[in-house]
């Protein structure tokens, strides 16, 4: 009898189960572990927005804060000109209102001598697989989370029944 070299069907047939039973057990953490990414990104975000508006109502009193999250950013491969309009205090990717699977927004109110008084600002998921929270934030600076998941909240919409996000 000959000797064959290779391997035969059933040897391949195990090998490919293998596999599968790898990637069966893999691929759920793998989706976990970027939900858990895209949501402390989306935390940071409503951190760095809610400096933005300090910022903003600090450098336009007449102002106050931003009115949207467009004018805290500006328009991506121009000149910087900095306004009231125009800022250039968050990213142009974020002030455009998504950015890593998370949607942004920002409102501004409670009008006092042409100032605004107050912000709700903050990102919630686009999808339930970019994450199950959403964040945001108002004029006192702490970031809240809501736990309703997809659509999930809208940052404009927060409001101080929200829980505070733990450090």
């Amino acid at each position: 009898m000959r000797k064959q070299k290779g391997f035969s069907l059933i040897e391949l047939l195990i090998v490919v189960a293998i596999i599968l039973i790898i990637a069966a057990i893999a691929i759920p953490n793998l989706l976990r572990a970027r939900i858990s990414a895209n949501e402390s990104s989306a935390a940071g975000a409503t951190r760095t927005m809610t400096t933005a508006e300090i910022q903003y109502q600090a450098a336009y009193p007449t102002v106050g804060y931003a009115a949207t999250i467009l004018a805290l950013g500006g328009a991506p491969n121009v000149v910087c000109v900095h306004s009231s309009s125009t800022a250039y205090l968050i990213d142009s990717q974020r002030a455009s209102g998504i950015k890593g699977g998370y949607v942004y927004s920002a409102t501004s109110g409670g009008v006092v001598n042409g100032a605004s008084t107050t912000f709700a600002e903050g990102g919630k998921p686009a999808s339930a697989s970019t994450g199950n929270r959403s964040f945001c934030a108002m004029e006192d600076a702490v970031v809240r989370v809501s736990a309703t998941v997809v659509p999930g909240t809208d940052g404009s919409a927060c409001v101080a029944t929200f829980s505070p996000l733990g450090n």
